[in-house]
């Protein structure tokens, strides 16, 4: 690219900006897209007094960032010199970068170094172009994107990989000891095990919505490609038509058509399953009877199993082969895991066994899915794992008021058609999240303040029941309370109506006369019953009219920053 058409775009929401001078993230970025496009940042968590703790920092990212995203520079608060402070931002990067890849040499790749300004929040971009390279280009113009779910998934995918590993590990029993070394030599035969030409990748759509049927589709080890690098990989389009296996683009097992109303994210992507298979029954030039080996042990041996229980998730546009798809995004995210994991296990190799298990979640300012290992064998609320998600939450810029990374909060990657989206309510299909593709209000200037997270649209006559002329405020009641329960705050049922008059009799607001009633409720009985069913205080503003809500408009705006919840609105 010339460097007068040079210009940074931003596709994340915002900057992570604070005013802790020497405060440092990781721009991240993918060769998919156009260069120098920043898609998010990660907060380095990981520092010592000479700088990043680089292998802590690369073992905690290789396992959060997908393959198909990339660490393309560094961002640093301060107020120094800025290109003094863009070297080292450039220097971090690449140092992070050369441990997530495993290489000791970048070769012409261009890395971002960037600094802000603690007091202003300004931000000022330079590049270097390559490792051996001691000029800093300042780079403008800046471009914000406004739709970074759109840019990321009008033409992505995912790949999807899960794979079950029972590994059998022998030890002598008077030497405990080489457990360690045997295992580690079952995990890096296992991870050659990917590699090999018998090996076979079982490759299919998972989700269909429309009435196409596409055949899966089987690529041997032998007939991938191992060699080109991602950047460097060929992306087709449609008109390329191609008969070889190995050639299919990642379209072919996509959409090939969707609605205009289709919300564009991570939730509603293309999901491509890919298997992993070893063929043990080549063709022979002779017939032979199966035949066992038996290797006696020369001492007494012990045998541990050790599950695992992969589930590896990329990202990919719908253009790149499928043979560089698994050679490429699959292999390496299989073995990065498999690697994690082992690292997780090593110390209670010859005691209780951590029960793994990675978890995808898409959480609110981050357009891609991040990836998180969990131990099961802790509960979500002892402190072990609540200072994990902690730590995941300051990584990534997160609230820590608010249950985001919680399991159930994780992305459902199960088989089924994304061709309506079904409630959570048994029984019943409720609109959700009704708000979404409103036209805006003409405001010249204005800024739009909206509910954080999902909720169900109830209204009158819903399920068969008459509540029309008296209902209003029961179902603004279950609205609000279908929030709490899409968000994980609450696993309490949204109430019916008897059920909501029955828990004001209970705290004596009504007499028992009231159930069964077409009595009205208002703004305080609502807040009397989210009290007693979910523990949440509310506040009530009153207003004489509604020429008066205006004035409350920035304490409205506020609450929708900070809390996110839903306002129910009366008169």
């Amino acid at each position: 690219m010339e460097k007068n058409t040079r210009s940074i775009r931003i596709d994340c929401p915002k900057l992570l900006i604070t005013r802790n001078e020497s405060d440092l993230q990781w721009l991240i970025g993918s060769p998919f897209f156009p260069p120098l496009t920043i898609i998010s940042t990660f907060r380095c968590i990981h520092s010592n007094s000479s700088g990043p703790d680089f292998p802590k920092e690369s073992e905690e990212i290789r396992t959060l960032l997908l393959k198909g995203f990339d660490v393309i520079g560094a961002l640093i608060v301060g107020k120094s010199d800025p290109e003094k402070t863009a070297a080292r931002a450039v220097e971090a990067a690449r140092k992070l970068k050369k441990l997530l890849t495993g290489t000791t040499k970048l070769e012409n790749e261009e890395t971002i170094g960037a600094v802000a300004d603690p007091d202003t929040g300004d931000i000022r971009f330079f590049l270097s172009e390559t490792e051996s390279s001691t000029n800093f280009e300042l780079v403008n113009p800046v471009s914000y994107g406004d739709n970074p779910e759109k840019f990321v998934w009008e033409s992505g995918c995912l790949l999807l990989c899960q794979l079950p590993i029972k590994l059998p590990v022998c030890y002598p029993a008077n030497k405990p000891s080489d457990a360690e070394s045997i295992f580690s030599r079952a995990i890096e035969a296992v991870i050659a095990k990917f590699k090999d030409p018998n090996v076979v990748y079982l490759v299919k759509a998972s989700n269909r919505a429309s009435l196409d049927v596409v055949q899966p589709v089987i690529l041997r080890g032998s007939e991938l490609g191992f060699d080109a690098a991602v950047a460097n990989i060929e992306l087709l389009d449609e008109a390329a038509q191609n008969s070889e296996k190995k050639l299919l683009r990642c379209a072919h097992f996509c959409l090939k058509s969707k609605s205009t109303s289709q919300l564009l994210s991570a939730e509603n992507a293309d999901i491509i399953q890919i298997s992993v298979l070893l063929n043990r029954s080549e063709k022979s030039p002779k017939c032979s009877a199966p035949a066992v080996e038996y290797f006696p042990a020369m001492d007494e041996t012990r045998l541990l199993i050790v599950d695992f229980k992969l589930e590896v998730l990329c990202y990919a546009v719908q253009g790149i082969p499928l043979m560089h798809a698994i050679s490429k995004l699959i292999i390496p995210g299989l073995i990065d895991q498999l690697i994690s994991m082992k690292k997780m296990n090593l110390p209670y190799l010859l005691t209780q066994h951590p029960e793994l298990h990675p978890y995808h979640f898409c959480p609110p300012g981050i357009a891609h899915p991040v990836t998180v290992i969990y131990e099961l064998n802790y509960g979500e609320t002892e402190m072990k794992q609540v200072d994990a998600r902690r730590s995941l939450h300051l990584r990534l810029g997160l609230p820590f008021d608010r249950p985001l990374l919680r399991i159930a909060n994780s992305l459902d990657l199960s088989i089924k058609s994304r061709s309506s989206n079904l409630s959570t309510r048994k029984g019943s299909s409720l609109l959700k999240d009704v708000h979404i593709g409103i036209p805006g209000s003409g405001v010249s200037g204005g800024s739009v303040s909206l509910v954080q997270g999902s909720y169900e649209y109830y209204h009158y006559l819903q399920d068969g029941f008459d509540d029309s002329g008296w209902g209003c405020a029961y179902r603004s009641l279950q609205t609000i309370i279908s929030w709490f329960r899409l968000q994980h705050y609450s696993s309490v049922d949204v109430p019916s109506h008897r059920e909501i008059q029955q828990s004001l009799v209970d705290i004596g607001d009504k007499d028992p006369a009231f159930i069964g009633s077409r009595e009205w409720i208002g703004a305080i009985e609502l807040s009397f019953v989210l009290d007693k069913l979910l523990g949440v205080s509310c506040k009530v503003i009153n207003v004489r009219s509604g020429s008066e809500v205006p004035e409350k408009c920035r304490e409205l705006a506020l609450h929708f920053e900070t809390q996110g919840t839903p306002i129910m609105i009366g008169n």
